[in-house]
């Protein structure tokens, strides 16, 4: 399983993944983010699905890329060769895979903002070639693994919040993935692109550099639970104490 996850904000995108690759019951650390950063062309891609259809996908966009990048003026046209060529890579590997009981399943999120885009742009891609934009009303997706990070971007993270705020949210359903899947881990790959700026900055952190941080968070966590003001719940014991006090 993985863990990617893209959010939009009015400042620009986030983007976090996981680099744990499962297979059978072995594990290894791969990149699952691919940049590019051209002149006013910068945008993101992320992937959930199998490795060999990613590197496929992603080996031939790159050719379409070096060749014809200059004919992309703003994402969504991006956006679309890159379904194509998942959709080129289904059609080679499709039937095969499903033949050897393998699902064709590769999932996309894809960020950035090319020169004629007034703003950063973030998109769904499904295996099928099709997609959805992601906007402000609910500014982040999640692919892979996405049941335990959700509640913490749903309670905590809003369009108008600051870049800084947004990375340490995705950090935290990072984390209340990880220490609930054993499918998703450390190191993670963050990407960072402010609005105009068309430089997609990429960096890598390793588990000994945000453990404290993931301390901090459960410390509070507990703290606040027992802090909460609950006094209501208390009478769920009501009946148990005169029951065992009659007994």
């Amino acid at each position: 399983m993985t863990f990617c996850l893209g959010i939009k904000t009015k400042n620009g995108l986030v983007g976090l993944s996981d680099t744990r690759i499962t297979s059978g019951s072995e594990t290894t650390t791969s990149k699952k983010v691919y940049t590019v950063n051209r002149k006013k062309h910068s945008f993101f891609i992320m992937t959930s699905g199998l490795r060999s259809v990613r590197d496929k996908a992603i080996t031939y966009f790159s050719e379409v890329i070096a060749h014809r990048d200059d004919s992309f003026t703003k994402l969504f046209q991006a956006v679309n060769e890159f379904g194509n060529q998942v959709k080129i890579v289904a059609k080679e590997d499709k039937t095969y895979l499903e033949e050897a009981g393998f699902q064709f399943n590769l999932f996309s999120i894809i960020g950035g903002q090319l020169e004629d885009d007034p703003e950063p742009k973030l998109y769904l891609l499904y295996p099928q070639g099709n997609w959805i934009e992601i906007r402000k009303g609910t500014p982040f997706v999640i692919i892979g693994n996405t049941g335990f990070g959700h509640p913490v971007l749903k309670r905590s993270l809003h369009y108008d919040d600051s870049l800084e705020y947004a990375l340490k949210c995705a950090f935290l359903a990072f984390d209340a993935t990880r220490i609930s899947a054993n499918d998703v881990d450390f190191p993670i790959d963050t990407v960072v692109l402010k609005n105009d700026e068309y430089y997609t900055k990429e960096k890598r952190f390793e588990q000994k550099e945000l453990e404290h941080v993931s301390n901090f968070w459960n410390n509070r966590l507990k703290n606040a639970i027992a802090e909460l003001p609950s006094e209501v719940l208390s009478s769920a014991f009501e009946d148990f104490d005169l029951v065992s006090k009659g007994s």
